[in-house]
């Protein structure tokens, strides 16, 4: 439930794009370290990344369908979650997918110290390594996209700032249709789509997935990390 009323919160504080989506967040942090928008190859190429879980019940229903489709995705790891969730983090890594450093709390980074954000990005990332000892945690991602401070605090700790270019605002649940209407109008070469895979109901976000993941293979998408 206080996942969802987060997610629910995030809805004042974020542009909505006409196609029911949410714009990538401003760059508040221009003047910092950057804001990963792009997959690692040029061309025809998108990366699906997933936040707030991992969930006891969408996450594997989404792994599923990431393993049929052979696409390995970023999947952004709330520290609160990640603690009761271990066999999850598990498979998540066995299966080849990317981890995210995502914040412990799901805290708003700009009402932070950059001790505060050090602080929070460091129990995290201990969080998730007691679930699996050494794990490569390449990105992080600010909650809502609100960066603060976050973009040097993170680069100073070695990780890469992940943003999106499509948010296609799963959350709202408008339904599977409406879901992938939202997706297929907003997917870009190169760009980096956010969906969640906790904090609510997800089965649309699973449902979407897994019609979409075939039609745009047959279409010529290829499945990639951001940059």
């Amino acid at each position: 439930m206080r996942k969802a009323l987060a997610m629910l919160a995030a809805l004042v504080t974020v542009t909505a794009t006409a196609t029911g989506a949410v714009a990538a967040p401003a760059a508040a942090a221009a003047a910092g370290p950057e804001l990963i928008t792009k997959t690692r190859n040029t061309g025809k190429y998108v990366a699906f990344t997933f936040d707030d879980g991992p969930s006891p019940t969408y996450t594997p229903q989404l792994l599923d369908v990431l393993r049929r489709n052979n696409v390995k995705a970023v999947f952004c790891l709330v520290g609160d979650m990640a603690d009761w969730n271990v066999p999850l983090i598990k498979r998540i890594v066995s299966e080849g997918h990317t981890l995210c450093n995502h914040s412990m709390h799901h805290s708003d980074m700009e009402t932070l110290t950059p001790d505060q954000i050090r602080a929070d990005i460091k129990q995290t990332a201990d969080t998730i390594r007691r679930a699996v000892p050494g794990a490569q945690i390449p990105y992080f991602r600010a909650p809502y996209g609100h960066w603060g401070a976050s973009p040097a605090v993170a680069a100073g700790l070695g990780y890469k700032n992940l943003s999106w270019t499509l948010m296609p605002g799963d959350w709202e649940l408008p339904g599977t249709d409406e879901l992938v209407r939202r997706i297929r109008e907003g997917i870009t070469e190169t760009g980096v789509i956010t969906l969640h895979d906790a904090g609510g109901d997800r089965s649309q976000t699973v449902a979407a997935m897994d019609r979409l993941l075939p039609q745009l293979a047959a279409e010529g998408w290829k499945f990639d990390l951001p940059a």
